[in-house]
């Protein structure tokens, strides 16, 4: 006869408290297993990313990096108070708060009617995701060409009696940006909502159908709950892309614009050919911050909506 363990105290017996070591043990064996396959990665992500943000963070609240003395908030409470720099934000902001919505809309409704059976739609398709394969520098040549002082665009107007306009270098040049911006966003955009829009379970709009919804109230009652975590991404995407027209501006007009397209990224590439590292340390953490408010927001709002949508 084989001998039965007597139970200890905490009711378990040898054999199963043996048992619990071993998948213990196994289960931290795992552990360290998957910390050595992500070292690589921590590494990474500790040099490349936190390391210089510390670093930054440092820089920040120094009055000079030669001197290395200890001002706080002082670059700060300049950097508020700069007229160039609360200019480039406010530009910025503006052409975000324009572009973002347009980036968005533009393409949800040009994916809308794309998926639907209409006469040349691949040629449609072809037109606006070409501009994804167009390098900058040639669209900037494009952009030169049209809305120079002597382009074809003033070539256009003088048909009709206009007067010539230097285009991005009037109140018109965030327009002119504008555009560029869209038709080189929307394209990727509006494949984005297209493949959206093609996952959304046919069974379910043919039954609205024969409950006689029409196409406006399928669109806000059944396809808006599918597309929404599309629309969240798609506008994510868009206002990081917005913060990063610097580029394009800085190719068609150089490193001083005029005034309307002077961004945030003009103000800190002319501070670091200034080699003026605090004030740069302290406008790359403002611009931070910023950004994972405005982010942080949008996870908010995309969470309540979002399962206020899925019940």
């Amino acid at each position: 006869m084989t001998e039965i363990s007597p139970p200890s105290p905490d009711g378990l017996t040898l054999s199963q408290k043996e048992r619990k070591r071993r998948t213990r043990r196994r289960e931290r064996r795992e552990r360290l297993r998957t910390l050595w396959f992500l070292t690589p990665s921590l590494a990474g992500v500790l040099m490349f990313f936190v390391l210089p943000l510390m670093v930054v963070l440092y820089y920040s609240v120094l009055d000079s990096i030669v001197t290395k003395n200890f001002v706080f908030l002082e670059n700060y409470i300049k950097l508020v108070n700069n007229v160039a720099f609360r200019q480039a934000v406010r530009n910025t902001l503006s052409f975000s708060a324009l572009a973002v919505p347009l980036a968005v809309i533009i393409p949800l409704f040009l994916a809308i009617i794309l998926m639907n059976d209409i006469p040349g739609k691949s040629k449609f398709r072809t037109v606006f995701i070409t501009p994804l394969m167009v390098p900058v520098a040639s669209v900037v040549l494009i952009w030169q060409v049209v809305f120079h002082n002597n382009g074809v665009l003033n070539e256009i107007t003088a048909l009709f009696g206009s007067q010539p306009i230097d285009w991005l270098k009037s109140d018109y040049g965030q327009v002119v940006i504008l555009v560029l911006f869209l038709w080189k966003n929307i394209g990727y955009n509006m494949i984005l909502f297209m493949s959206a829009l093609a996952a959304i379970p046919k069974d379910i709009l043919e039954v609205a159908m024969l409950e006689g919804a029409g196409p406006i109230r399928r669109f806000f009652t059944i396809k808006l709950r599918y597309l929404f975590s599309s629309i969240f991404f798609v506008s994510l995407l868009s206002l990081i892309n917005s913060f990063k027209v610097f580029r394009e501006v800085y190719l068609l007009t150089g490193a001083h614009p005029y005034d309307n397209l002077y961004m945030l990224q003009h103000y800190m590439n002319n501070v670091f050919e200034s080699l003026e590292y605090p004030k740069l340390s302290s406008a790359a953490i403002l611009m931070c911050v910023v950004m994972i408010v405005i982010i942080g927001i949008m996870l908010i709002v995309d969470d309540k909506l979002g399962g206020e949508l899925e019940e």
